[in-house]
């Protein structure tokens, strides 16, 4: 039986493959395919909106029902299962050309992502913790740009090489399975500590802890109108197809380092400070993205798009938790429940906007004011939330 202890960076390396499969690919490879899909199917933006809400509500329904203990002793099987349900139903989008049906896939795949999200955490980082490695937190949450980036190597090949759409996601699908196939044995046994099973306490009545579960929703609002129309937009200014897989892949790797680059920052400024500044560095990208025009916009828009999403996210989570400490899955429950409204609601809101003014620009504008309102609710919140002064 291998120790408690052994192989950190097995774990962390498996996480961020994990990571990479149902968030990178799972959840955004639709970015990279979706402008094919629209030209294709003759979508609307308000179709396409509603395809990506429908797997965000997915994500949302998914990871309430992990937050709670029913899972406890099954974590690794159930994000097993989660990785090849994200595997097949990758695949099954190329397999029909029905609304109804993106919508339900694109659900469940959703559920698929939560699982494989809040199950390999539970397990990576308990095994981080117990060899004293909880720096390489860093490297399992840069999966997610690690995903974003060979999703947009795949696609931009296979646009390249003149294929449709449906070959997108069979690729996605084929790629998914390969990262279980790494994932399985890797990740060997479930999190060394899964609770004592006790009924946690309810949230603190905490105006601080209020105002960052609000921001924390209108975050989700925010980003997810870039994150998910972002190579759309440079459809809509003819890029071309290169130029498009060249946005998605520097998105990526802004992003596979985030986190990492983020953590002096927030040492030196605190938590909320340092999710105040992320936001008004992404509203400058999303704004951009619409209104330098060229290839410097949307260049600009990927790199600091994915420079801080992810760690903005973490970022958080980690606030939301000090304030909770005796409640970490009651907190999750409700902060996923604000973000992943927020992330609900951007796309529809998008694709309304963009099919009645004809261009991503209104959106785009609406989402940086959203960002600017989360930096300014941040700020409000002062050093209340700031790990380093909990004692």
């Amino acid at each position: 039986m291998e120790s408690h202890t052994a192989s950190p960076t097995r774990y962390a390396f498996a996480g961020m493959v994990a990571m990479a499969v149902a968030m990178g690919i799972g959840r955004f490879v639709y970015t990279p395919i979706l402008p094919g899909m629209m030209e294709g199917l003759g979508l609307s933006a308000s179709d396409a909106g509603s395809i990506a809400s429908a797997n965000y509500l997915g994500y949302l329904v998914g990871a309430i029902a992990a937050a709670f203990g029913w899972a406890h002793r099954r974590e690794r099987t159930m994000m097993l299962t989660g990785l090849v349900a994200n595997a097949v139903l990758a695949a099954a989008m190329a397999f029909t050309t029905s609304l109804t049906a993106f919508l339900l896939i694109r659900f469940a795949a959703g559920v698929a992502s939560a699982f494989v999200l809040v199950f390999s955490v539970t397990i990576v980082f308990s095994h981080l913790a117990a060899a004293g490695r909880n720096d390489l937190q860093a490297l399992h949450f840069g999966g997610v740009g690690l995903g974003i980036a060979l999703s947009a190597l795949l696609v931009g090949s296979l646009h390249m090489a003149g294929a449709g759409w449906a070959a997108g996601w069979i690729g996605a699908g084929v790629l998914s399975l390969v990262g279980y196939l790494l994932v399985a044995p890797l990740i060997r046994e479930g999190p060394l500590a899964a609770g004592n099973g006790s009924r946690e306490p309810r949230l603190p009545r905490s105006t601080a802890l209020a105002k960052i579960i609000v921001a924390y929703g209108i975050f989700g609002f925010g980003y997810i109108i870039t994150a998910t129309f972002l190579v759309a937009i440079v459809r809509q200014g003819d890029g071309g197809p290169f130029f498009e897989a060249v946005v998605w892949l520097v998105t990526g790797l802004a992003g596979f380092p985030s986190v990492y680059l983020w953590q002096p920052v927030a040492a030196r400024l605190g938590g909320m400070k340092t999710f105040a500044l992320g936001c008004l560095v992404e509203g400058i990208g999303v704004v951009a993205s619409v209104k330098l025009g060229g290839y410097a916009g949307p260049l600009i828009g990927g790199i600091l798009l994915g420079g801080t999403f992810i760690a903005l996210t973490t970022i958080g989570l980690v606030a939301g938790r000090t304030l909770a400490a005796q409640s970490p899955r009651r907190v999750l429950a409700v902060m996923t429940a604000f973000f992943g409204t927020g992330q609900i609601i951007g796309p529809i809101v998008a694709g309304f906007l963009a099919d009645r003014t004809g261009s991503f620009t209104a959106p785009s504008i609406g989402a940086a004011v959203a960002l600017l309102m989360c930096a300014l609710i941040a700020l409000s919140v002062g050093d209340t939330a700031d790990p380093r002064r909990q004692h």
